[in-house]
């Protein structure tokens, strides 16, 4: 079968303050026509910048090719090649989907607009033939009510919407190759199997080939035709999936496949209610369609619910189902009708006390914690806010639950971006947990993380659990982890809880049509 690209030796240097990194070392492969090849690996492993190095975007000379590396496009080098030459394949033959489209999209104009300027970037066509252009993609694509969403911002648009706007303005060109960089890491299962589906229907109608990097291999069996496995710049496996997955050769590819979340034991639970949630309602003022009447979204609806003492609730559902609004209205962060009592007190009328026994974890530790603090500062913020200590006891917290989280000490006066991920996340466990709080809100806590990295951190918030007799509520949309985690499973659907019970009650024997659809597109991805 003939190759679309063929990379050789590739090497890639940074410079870095001490000297040089290297990203990627002496790596190569070959994509096929009309085939998807999967690069895998954990963060930091070379994947993205292989990715940006086939489109000629590192930074250069902070990056740096090494002697003999060699990218060609149907037969053509692409390395050192002009600036004309580059435009011409950029967004023309080679088209990149990147994983965030809300930070790629502009928050300042309709997403119509914005595939129009792409049609009209590459195209010699009117603004009237571009506009009908841009339609067809976002037809083609499958966006509902294009006429609506035509007009709409990206903040508009639910995360599968808008990665569905990012993949048609890559398709403006009908591209030979398709870059797809960790395109479905923070959507829903369900949405997740229908961008995939999506993407194997385009490549089989436009002749298209694809290359798909991902940390979850789970989706990589489901999808690519050839996998590349990398470690610390290097390919430590190169097949086809089949062969990949059934007989994998490397050390680091079985430790990946080998990466799954065990489920949770079952618990005998005598505790009392630590929560209770009766009548719950929370609304959104949205913007005044009729200057007399006010439009509000119903985001909660009359939800009532019990959380157990030394439990973890699992909160499952799509985006948009009110998870996350259910779990701001426990910690008292949103306007809410009805009632919330923590301990016996309502939390409407809650003092400091009550606010310092429930903590947040978010999805997104890099944007939580602050850039200009040290770790230190970052986790002993809250001590001065909720008690009077001395200097020294201070620090001796903060060196407690450091060590309970697993981070050096020596580390204390670094900052968030010299961590990585995984290390960031222990780090607001510990901002969280150094509060000694009874209730703790984890909302996505893994979601952007490596499945390796992920088991470490669940098993660490399995081990404070015990260790602090803590209560969780787990939010997520990964069914792996939530039953790893959980002891009672709630599935959120349009701000109500349509099923409940054990965890594996739930798992085993569902009873809702929307809780076997969940099931059966998160099993569909099962890596084992």
């Amino acid at each position: 079968m003939k190759n679309i690209v063929e990379v050789r030796n590739l090497g890639i240097d940074f410079k870095v303050r001490d000297g040089f990194f290297r990203a990627v070392d002496n790596i190569s492969f070959d994509i096929q026509t009309n085939k998807t090849l999967a690069l895998v690996g954990e963060s930091g492993s070379g994947k993205s910048v292989t990715a940006m190095s086939i489109m000629q975007l590192l930074p250069i000379p902070q990056a740096m090719y090494l002697k003999d590396s060699s990218i060609k496009f149907n037969g053509k080098q692409i390395i050192n090649a002009s600036k004309k030459e580059l435009l011409s394949i950029r967004g023309n033959i080679i088209s990149m989907v990147f994983q965030e489209p809300m930070t790629s999209l502009n928050p300042y104009h309709k997403v119509g607009n914005q595939i129009t300027e792409s049609v009209l970037l590459h195209t010699n066509v009117s603004k009237k033939q571009a506009k009908d252009e841009a339609i067809e993609l976002m037809k083609l694509v499958e966006i509902d009510e294009v006429q609506r969403r035509f007009n709409s911002y990206p903040h508009e648009l639910s995360g599968g919407q808008r990665q569905r706007i990012m993949i048609a303005m890559a398709l403006v060109n009908k591209p030979k190759l398709l870059i797809a960089d960790e395109p479905t890491t923070a959507l829903d299962v369900t949405i997740q199997a229908q961008i995939l589906d999506l993407m194997s229907k385009l490549k089989k109608d436009l002749g298209m080939s694809i290359l798909f990097i991902t940390h979850d291999l789970g989706l990589v069996k489901e999808f690519s035709d050839q996998v590349c496995v990398m470690q610390n710049g290097k390919i430590v496996e190169n097949g086809d999936t089949q062969s990949v997955f059934d007989n994998p050769q490397h050390t680091y590819t079985q430790k990946l496949l080998s990466a799954e979340p065990e489920p949770k034991e079952d618990i005998n639970n005598n505790e009392d209610p630590l929560i209770e949630i009766k009548n719950l309602n929370v609304y959104y003022n949205m913007p005044n369609i009729n200057f007399f009447k006010k439009n509000r979204f119903h985001a909660v609806k009359d939800t009532s619910l019990n959380i157990y003492k030394n439990t973890t609730i699992g909160l499952v559902g799509e985006s948009g189902s009110g998870k996350s609004t259910l779990g701001k209205a426990i910690a008292n962060l949103t306007k809410f009708e009805g009632e919330i009592s923590f301990n016996g007190k309502q939390i409407k009328d809650s003092s400091k006390e009550i606010k310092k026994h429930i903590q947040i974890v978010f999805q997104d530790p890099y944007g939580s914690l602050s850039p200009r603090m040290t770790v230190g500062e970052i986790i002993g913020e809250g001590l001065g806010v909720h008690f009077k200590l001395s200097k020294a006891e201070t620090q001796k917290r903060i060196d407690k639950v450091l060590t309970d989280v697993g981070i050096d000490l020596n580390a204390k006066n670094k900052y968030p971006h010299e961590f990585s991920g995984g290390q960031r996340q222990r780090i607001a466990i510990a901002r969280s947990l150094i509060m000694n709080p009874s209730f703790m809100i984890l909302d996505e806590p893994t979601s952007a993380l490596d499945r390796s990295i992920q088991i470490q951190v669940i098993n660490l918030l399995k081990d404070i659990q015990d260790e602090y007799k803590l209560t969780y509520l787990f939010i997520s949309h990964d069914l792996k982890v939530i039953r790893s985690m959980s002891d009672y499973i709630f599935v959120m659907k349009d701000g109500k809880i349509v099923e409940s019970g054990l965890s594996d009650q739930v798992f085993d024997y569902p009873k809702e049509k929307y809780t076997k659809k969940l099931l059966s597109a998160a099993l569909r991805y099962a890596s084992d």
